[in-house]
């Protein structure tokens, strides 16, 4: 992990973001004390919403029947 100080990283911000691109995580310091962490960016996954697919997908009542003895053998 490499440590650059804030005056190095306003004069060399693309440079370094690129090298976060590539997947390094890159510490900005004032002075010796670091004080930020720049990673690269990963989106956070959607969020399943209840309903979503009201419409579109449908279970018949058969499904909630119990299975046959013979089919229900070949799960065990």
């Amino acid at each position: 992990m490499k440590t650059v100080t804030i005056h190095a990283a306003k004069t060399t911000l693309s440079q370094l973001l690129a090298q976060v691109e590539a997947g390094e995580e890159i510490i900005l310091a004032r002075g010796t004390r670091p004080i930020a962490k720049l990673v690269p960016f990963q989106p956070q996954p959607a969020k399943r919403q209840f309903g979503a697919l009201r419409g579109i997908v449908s279970v018949d009542p058969e499904f909630f029947e119990p299975l046959p003895e013979d089919e229900l053998a070949n799960w065990e």
